[in-house]
């Protein structure tokens, strides 16, 4: 059996899955979203349920699908119903949540169905656009043209259908709309609403329509943070299934855990976002810098000062690395000391920091989400610039040092970078008998510094200086180098778990 509208009442209700009401199906569509991939359904929309579920929003979502790959089909066939399977640990307690999702009323394919996408703008109902179009999605393709069916862009696209609002309310301060951006850039509604204005110009836009663009529709930045490792498959799928009692082709797992931080002043815009009642950790704040602190620096600078030495110490995924206590005890020091305290603010306390510092520890603890460091590890470099480098510079301001931790992640990222080129031009890596591909941008550079270097403080000192990998010298920070070619060579001569005493 189908999961589908008419086939739900068939389904034993239970503490299997939480079943919706039919009720549920009549209302209003509010949203217009563009995406329609796992995150965006695992966090966006299952918030959205979640607060039609309450009573709260009391509207369904037009899905727009916006680029060529993938299939609407799966969506059509289950009247746009999926079930989403929720599963985290609190200590040895697991916490699992099974949903089917009703939040989205339809589905519409841009490059078939650009009119209907139109015609939502003449729905007085309408009030928020959300994207998720990956972080290549909001950029500026020169002199995209509005009036192609449809635009090539997404904020092409966006501006075409909000020139169709301006003129469907008549330029009424009443016809602008929310616009949330969930794409993981900083400052990510700004930089939409910059190339919208850009490409409003371009498109020779009338100023009364520019004034409208930008005085009444409310464009928020917007942070998202939750684990949605995709579609469920398989086994796993087939017993699922099995218990539920019916198939389910668009079903997905996530974590318990979930994020969404939200910029505006904006008092009807807190309205029209009713559905932030829903759920604990949606905030609708006048600046989310705190929340993209925390994140940045505690989640995913934690991961990409971890994912080499999860690497070096012979771990395959995080969970397995988690398991191990002596490398848990590690990343609890890195994270909520370490990190913690190089954070700390006017804005942002030790107490804030340890608190959401623990909540990362728990769900790198989750068992049943698996992340493979060497997936982590790709563009290491980059991401190590953006997310780890503030931590480093910030402890040394703070304290005039670079902590043990730290030091250790850079050390095991150097060591992981050590690759050769093979024959088809890619370079590879060899640690614990393992071989890999480095994919990373400057596998090149970082290979030719290990060429070059007569020995490991020579290395170290070339790569910590390298402005172009960190956009500073950090070779000027007292110690650091010292610190970091000490653990590189412990790493190499004794191994992850001889080293990590000396931490």
């Amino acid at each position: 059996m189908k999961l589908s509208i008419a086939n739900i009442e068939k389904i034993t209700p239970g503490k299997k899955v939480n079943l919706p009401d039919a009720k549920l199906f009549e209302l209003p569509e509010k949203v217009l979203q563009f995406g329609t991939g796992v995150f965006i359904r695992g966090l966006i929309d299952y918030i959205i349920d979640r607060s039609n579920k309450q009573g709260e929003f009391n509207g369904r979502v037009v899905m727009v699908k916006s680029t060529d790959t993938g299939d609407i089909q799966p969506f059509k066939d289950q009247d746009n119903l999926y079930t989403l399977v929720m599963k985290s640990v609190d200590g040895t307690q697991v916490i699992e949540e099974r949903v089917i999702c009703t939040a989205i009323s339809r589905i519409l394919n841009a490059r078939d169905e650009w009119e209907k996408v139109l015609a939502c703008a003449y729905n007085p109902e309408l009030s928020i656009i959300i994207s998720n179009t990956t972080e290549g999605g909001i950029v500026m393709v020169e002199n995209d043209s509005i009036t192609l069916e449809p635009p090539q862009s997404y904020p092409a696209k966006l501006l075409s259908f909000l020139n169709a609002r301006f003129q469907a309310c008549g330029g009424s301060p009443d016809g602008g709309l929310v616009i949330l951006p969930t794409e993981l850039i900083p400052d990510n509604a700004t930089i939409l609403k910059e190339i919208l204005n850009k490409l409003a110009v371009q498109n020779n836009l009338s100023k009364d329509f520019i004034f409208w663009l930008n005085v009444h529709n409310d464009f928020c930045n917007t942070l998202v943070d939750r684990i949605v490792p995709g579609v469920i498959a398989g086994s796993e799928k087939l017993e699922l299934e099995k218990e539920l009692g019916y198939n389910d082709d668009l079903m997905i797992m996530g974590e318990t855990f979930g994020l969404w931080a939200i910029e505006t002043i904006s008092e009807r815009s807190k309205e029209i976002m009713s559905f932030s009642k829903a759920f604990e950790n949606v905030y609708v704040v006048p600046n989310i810098d705190k929340f993209r602190e925390l994140k940045l620096r505690l989640l995913n600078g934690s991961h990409n000062l971890s994912c080499a030495i999860g690497v070096v110490a012979g771990f395959k995924t995080v969970k397995e690395a988690m398991a191990d206590p002596i490398f848990d005890a590690f990343m609890q020091k890195l994270i909520n000391q370490e990190i913690a305290m190089a954070i700390v603010s006017d804005e942002i306390t030790l107490a804030d920091a340890q608190g959401f510092g623990t909540s990362v520890l728990q769900r790198y603890r989750n068992p049943f989400i698996e992340f493979d460091w060497l997936s982590i590890c790709v563009q290491d470099t980059a991401k190590i610039r953006i997310r780890a480098v503030p931590i480093v510079i910030q402890h040394y301001e703070k304290y005039g040092y670079v902590p043990n931790g730290v030091c250790l992640g850079f050390a095991a990222y150097i060591l992981y970078m050590k690759g050769e080129i093979d024959s088809n031009e890619a370079y590879k890596g060899l640690l614990n008998g393992r071989s890999y591909t480095i994919d990373d941008d400057f596998a090149k550079l970082m290979s030719e510094k290990w060429g070059m270097s007569a020995n490991r403080d020579e290395l170290v000192i070339s790569v910590l200086k390298d402005r172009i990998l960190w956009g500073d010298d950090l070779s000027e920070l007292k110690g650091f180098c010292e610190c970091v070619s000490h653990f590189l060579t412990a790493l190499e001569s004794k191994g992850f778990f001889e080293t990590i005493k000396l931490v």
